[in-house]
């Protein structure tokens, strides 16, 4: 069992390179779990809708909310992201041998969100990659200790670190 993170600078960077390390790994035949995060622009908003595509074929699941136009407040729907939850659980249940999680943020560093998705993938033996960003990454060193390995921000390196499996 492994954990992994990576982080990106730029907003919206990490989700497509997420999704590409998922669909590399399938078609490496892995047996995957977890969400990857799809962004939709919305119009007339500087906000992008979020969905999570569950691992490995799906449901999409709406994880964020509309606040309008000019609204500053977090738009992650608490609902929404423990549907997806509830979903990569079951997925998990069914096998793997890759957990991913698009980003270990708020809920989780709060100990909701993926928290437990994530200790039960580490205690059937499957390996941990996350998203995480510069606030989030001390409270997923404390959750995980000192096992968290850190991995750039691109497809090679992280699928290197996926099929080089023990």
């Amino acid at each position: 069992m492994r954990l992994a993170c990576t982080m990106t600078e730029g907003r919206g960077e990490l989700d497509p390179l997420l999704h590409a390390v998922a669909r590399a790994a399938m078609a490496d035949g892995l047996r995957l779990a977890g969400i990857v995060q799809i962004n939709s622009e919305r119009p007339g908003d500087t906000r992008c809708d979020m969905d999570a595509l569950v691992l490995p074929d799906g449901p999409v699941i709406r994880i964020s909310q509309s606040l309008g136009p000019g609204a500053r407040g977090c738009q992650l729907d608490a609902a929404g992201l423990e549907t997806a939850v509830a979903a990569a659980e079951t997925a998990l249940a069914g096998g793997a041998d890759l957990l991913i999680v698009n980003k270990f943020g708020k809920q989780e560093a709060a100990g909701r969100g993926f928290r437990n998705v994530i200790a039960r993938a580490l205690e059937l033996d499957a390996d941990v990659l996350v998203g995480v960003n510069r606030t989030n990454l001390p409270a997923l060193e404390a959750y995980a200790g000192t096992d968290v390995t850190r991995l750039p921000p691109a497809v090679a390196p992280l699928l290197a670190w996926v099929r080089e499996r023990p």
